[in-house]
């Protein structure tokens, strides 16, 4: 498992952990390793999902949950 650390804007409070925890928990072929205010840490198998189609599913994932996502 390669793991992948996302810098996230936007959160304030445990409300916000929930979110993009749920928000993450949706992306197929994703362990949700850690999510703190400000980032969210991941992990998946490189062999069955490349790390870009991870990034770009991830950062969908939490922006769709209304917060703004960049690879740290």
């Amino acid at each position: 498992m390669e793991k992948m650390t996302i810098a996230i804007t936007g959160m304030s409070c445990g409300h916000c952990v929930r979110a993009v925890s749920d928000a993450l928990k949706t992306v197929d072929g994703v362990r949700v390793d850690d999510v703190q205010v400000g980032s969210a840490t991941v992990a998946f198998d490189p062999a069955a999902t490349p790390a870009d189609r991870v990034r770009a599913a991830v950062t969908d994932a939490i922006e769709d949950a209304g917060y703004e996502a960049r690879a740290a």
